[in-house]
């Protein structure tokens, strides 16, 4: 066993972020809503469970975490719920680049770095009245895919818009093709980028439309599509295709060198539409675990080839805090 704990938010991905500490000699913590403390009780994953009664309560128990010697990991309701601007002040450990931060959440500055990375993106438009095609409203923030919407001009993003009281989103080009999530890992102790495994999202209420025809669609007119993440699907990805997914996630992490002053570490997910002439377009990146990675607690036919053992992302994470603790280059992967 470490001196140090791994601890995180009890959301997202918890439950795997959890084992994973406990399967490289971790003790763990998980800080709880109260209201949301059973999954973590039932399946006995969390040495420790912190309650607090609201995730904005979180910096009531940071002086608790750092005298326990914890080492946040960050997931998207940590992000969405504690706030960038209260993260990037935290003096408790903290697993991953803080800087990069920023350039995830901020939807233009995410284009700007998928651009510099040298990878096919959507168009985006500037102004609604440039809508000439059918686009994809997207608003900022870890939000699970909630509010967006699809409109094809500006009178119909304005009709839409209204219900939406937001001045930060994007209108992004809506790309037809297979919604495909990549999950890489990168060392900064080694300099090696690998590839954990790949999945699709189910979404509320967009899927469930999906398989209506189309000549009874026209019949449900109260009804709008909404992309309201629900749950992963895991995918196995054409073995042709595997070198360019490779080389997409080296660019991305060669051109985070240039924008913050060390790099993009750890999990992080390209979120891409591959097309039928086998073209990828990325349109999103999470600079962390996502949630795309849960199908895979108990590894992916990825992780088997590599490790020959469970490695999900969450032991990932837990495996690069052990080897730098031992390497005593704890400080490198500490944001």
């Amino acid at each position: 066993m470490f001196d140090y704990r791994i601890a995180t938010l009890g959301s997202h991905t918890a439950l795997q972020i959890l084992k994973g500490a406990r399967d490289e000699g971790f003790q763990n913590i998980c800080v709880c809503r109260k209201d949301r403390v059973k999954p973590y009780k039932n399946f006995g994953v969390a040495d420790e469970i912190i309650t607090i009664d609201s995730y904005k309560d979180f910096p009531k128990v940071e002086n608790e975490l750092i005298k326990k010697k914890a080492i946040i990991i960050p997931h998207a309701s940590f992000i969405e719920y504690v706030g960038i601007k209260y993260i990037e002040k935290l003096k408790v450990g903290y697993f991953g680049n803080k800087e990069i931060l920023k350039w995830e959440s901020d939807r233009r500055m995410e284009e700007r770095w998928l651009r510099n990375s040298n990878l096919r993106t959507p168009l985006i438009f500037k102004d609604p009245a440039e809508i000439d095609r059918p686009c994809i409203i997207k608003f900022y923030g870890a939000k699970g895919g909630k509010g967006y919407f699809i409109a094809n001009s500006e009178l119909d993003f304005r009709s839409k818009m209204a219900v939406h009281p937001v001045d930060k989103y994007v209108i992004q080009e809506y790309i037809v093709g297979v919604p495909m999530y990549i999950h890489y890992f990168y060392s900064s102790l080694t300099g090696e980028l690998e590839i954990m495994s790949f999945d699709k999202r189910y979404e509320s209420n967009v899927d469930s439309i999906g398989r209506i025809s189309a000549r009874d669609q026209s019949s449900f007119t109260n009804v709008d599509p909404s992309y309201v993440v629900v749950g992963n699907v895991p995918l196995v990805l054409r073995e042709s295709l595997l070198t360019e997914v490779i080389e997409m996630g080296e660019r991305v992490v060669r051109e985070s060198k240039k924008i913050t002053k060390s790099s993009l570490f750890g999990p992080f997910c390209l979120e891409t539409v591959l097309t039928p002439d086998q073209e990828f377009y990325v349109f999103e990146i999470s600079a962390r675990i996502v949630a795309g990675t849960n199908p895979f607690i108990n590894g992916s036919p990825y992780t088997h080839l590599k490790y020959n053992k469970p490695m999900s992302t969450g032991r990932r994470i837990a495996l690069e805090i052990r080897r730098a603790i031992e390497q005593k280059r704890l400080n490198e992967v500490l944001g």
